[in-house]
This record gives structure tokens, sequence and C-alpha cells, in this order.
């Protein structure tokens, strides 16, 4: 099992690399914007490779803007965009469509419950808090939206504790430099779990949707 899980890391770390590589600021806006949606990218990667990039210069500065600032605002306004989305599945779908959908990326009933206990505990400053810890941040989106919390207060939490959270990823980068992967490390065996299991759900629900298509399409054929 151990194995089968340092493959699925391996695999994530490569394709982070391969996108951030290929398309630079879009690409690290596209994978935080995942992350942000509750899909299994790692912040902890993109924003430390991002950092190491900045280093190093193999990302572009533009108009005077250091890289390192670029790859910053990049990563936390794409996250804060998939978390956006993320809020509006709760406000508007509420608790009938989460827990439909929620399945594919571990999102259960007892996960929305913990989620919304904690939300209703602490109020709405859980949303800025949470954005700080590993894995549960993106999941706070949910009972915010859920519990219709003001939009405008939302996002500015949300953006706050994301642009905190980028910002020391972005450093360790910086400074632990082509070493940037030691950053692993910080990942518990819960984080390895958490990921490893949504990657494979979503595999399983890309196979499904593709077997579905493809029986729409012989059906209509038939008809």
């Amino acid at each position: 099992m151990s194995s089968i899980i340092t493959g699925l890391i391996e695999y994530i770390v490569n394709l982070v690399i391969y996108v951030i590589r290929v398309s630079n600021y879009p690409g690290i806006f596209f994978l935080m914007f995942l992350e942000g949606l509750l899909l299994p990218i790692p912040s902890e990667v993109v924003m430390a490779f991002a950092g190491y990039l900045s280093l190093t210069g193999q990302l572009p500065n533009y108009f005077g803007i250091p890289a390192v600032i670029l790859a910053v605002l990049a990563g936390s306004v794409g996250n804060a965009v998939g978390a956006t989305a993320a809020y509006a599945i709760g406000y508007y779908g509420g608790r009938p469509a989460i827990l439909k959908f929620g399945k594919y990326v571990k999102l259960d009933q007892n996960s929305l419950d913990k989620t919304e206990q904690w939300f209703n505990k602490y109020g709405e400053v859980s949303v800025f808090f949470t954005r700080l810890v590993p894995v549960f941040r993106t999941f706070i989106s949910i009972p915010a939206g859920l519990a219709e919390m003001n939009f405008k207060k939302f996002i500015i939490l949300t953006f706050g504790g994301t642009l905190i959270w980028d910002s020391v990823l972005i450093y360790l980068g910086f400074v632990l430099g082509s070493k940037w992967e030691a950053i692993l490390g910080a990942f518990n065996d819960y984080s390895y779990l958490a990921i490893a299991a949504a990657i494979i759900v979503l595999i399983y629900v890309y196979r499904k949707l593709s077997v579905r298509a493809s029986n729409g399409k012989v059906n209509k054929q038939r008809s």
C-alpha cells in the first residue's frame, strides 16, 4: 500500500512540475484553482516549486514586478477563485448536492458534519485560520456557503489566509533552493492517504462518466 501511495505522490509532483514549467503563472493559477475546488492538488508542492523557480530565475518578471510576487499572486488568486466555486456549491446546491457529489472528493456526511461544527464553533473567522491547515484548508468553503456567509467577508478572509499560506510556501521553496522537495517531509501519513484516496476516486469517476458517455452515444445511434 505504501508503495502505491508513494507512486501516486511522485506522479502528482511530476505533474505539478510539468504544468508549471510549461505554462508558468497560468499553470500556478490553474493548479491552485483546482486545489481550491477540493481536488487533490497539494499547494505545498505547487508553491514551493514556484519559490524555487523564482530563486533560480526560471520564472519571468513582468512590468518590473519580481517573479516571487507574481507567483504568490497567481497562486493566491487561483485558490480564491476555486474556493469561490466551492462556496457557490454550498450556497446554491445545499447539503443534498454536496453529499451527492462530495463523495467524489472524499467529502462524506461525517466530514461535512465535522467541518460544519468547526465553522459553527469558531464562526466566520474559521475561514481565515483553516486556510493555514494542510488538507482541510479547502473544505471550509462548503460550510461557509451552506451558512450563507456574506460573500465579501468570505473572499477577504479566504484571500488573506491563502496569501499567508502561499507566501510561507514560496519562502520555503526560495530558501531550500534545489532541495525544495524536502518540504514533502512535512506531509504526514494522513495527507498522503487523503490525496491518494481522492485521486483513486477521481479516476473511478472519470471512467464511469466515460462509459456512460459512450453508452449514450451508442443509444443515440440505435435510435
